[in-house]
């Protein structure tokens, strides 16, 4: 009865670890670039008590062992990486991209930080920066006197001085790329950064070497999906009432157990 208590406590935390994952994804449902989280589970390892194979006599073995489970465990979380919903803003400098890629970002620190959120803006300085201060890489910086800014899919930026009927082209905004942005480590404030699993990042332009292409007036919405959620919510809730009923129920036999002796 022990090891049954033990086992339905492993179900409740890993439960209470999903529930966590989709809370976090539906507090974040209007989060610009935002993707959702998804708890991958494992189950942990078993107590052989009859291999299977074991001879039964000299000319026979058994089909099958007795191997029971102890429980399961959260091996890992994942960063679903898909496309959220593109929304337009009419906003000269929001941009979306359409398809793989991170827009890059200089922290406080020095270190480049990788964003889905294409929420810029121009500082005090004419320099880009995100919804933090934080500039982007590489530097941008918009001209004095610069009546309006255009940026092609590629990220060819240009702007049109007062005065002038022709656009300046001022530079150029890369994206990166890496080949398992699911090893990413999320940093809070629409941030990610670079860790051994996610390896380094290729700086490539928009729309080439399969990076997506940058989209402007616009914005990436959140990938999550309420429906999904909230089925997810309920089957959740009801693994966690099954397995607090278990323990119960085990409590029950061990009473009977108690009395009976």
């Amino acid at each position: 009865m022990q090891a049954a208590l033990w086992i339905s406590k492993t179900g409740m935390a890993a439960q209470d670890a999903k529930m966590t994952a989709i809370s976090n994804n539906l507090a974040n449902i209007n989060t610009v670039g935002f993707k959702r989280d998804r708890v991958i589970f494992e189950d942990l390892f078993y107590s052989i008590q009859t291999q299977a194979g074991s001879p039964v006599d000299g000319d026979n073995n058994l089909p099958t062992g007795v191997q029971l489970g102890n429980g399961v465990r959260v091996v890992g979380t994942q960063k679903v990486h898909t496309q959220g919903g593109v929304q337009n803003t009419h906003q000269e400098l929001d941009l979306a991209i359409v398809g793989s890629g991170f827009f890059q970002v200089e922290n406080s620190d020095g270190e480049i930080m990788f964003s889905r959120n294409g929420q810029f803006n121009i500082n005090e300085d004419g320099q880009v920066v995100n919804t933090a201060g934080l500039p982007l890489v590489p530097e941008m910086t918009i001209p004095e006197g610069a009546t309006s800014i255009s940026i092609d899919i590629e990220g060819g930026v240009s702007v049109t001085m007062a005065g002038q009927v022709n656009m300046d082209r001022i530079g150029e905004i890369t994206l990166a790329t890496f080949m398992n942005p699911s090893g990413l480590s999320a940093n809070g404030g629409n941030l990610y950064r670079e860790t051994e699993a996610s390896g380094a990042p290729n700086e490539v332009t928009a729309g080439i070497d399969g990076a997506g292409i940058i989209k402007q007036g616009a914005l990436e919405g959140s990938n999550v999906q309420v429906v999904t959620e909230m089925v997810d919510m309920i089957a959740t809730q009801r693994a966690y009432e099954m397995s607090a009923k278990m323990v119960s129920a085990a409590d029950e036999m061990l009473q009977y157990i108690a009395q009976a002796t």
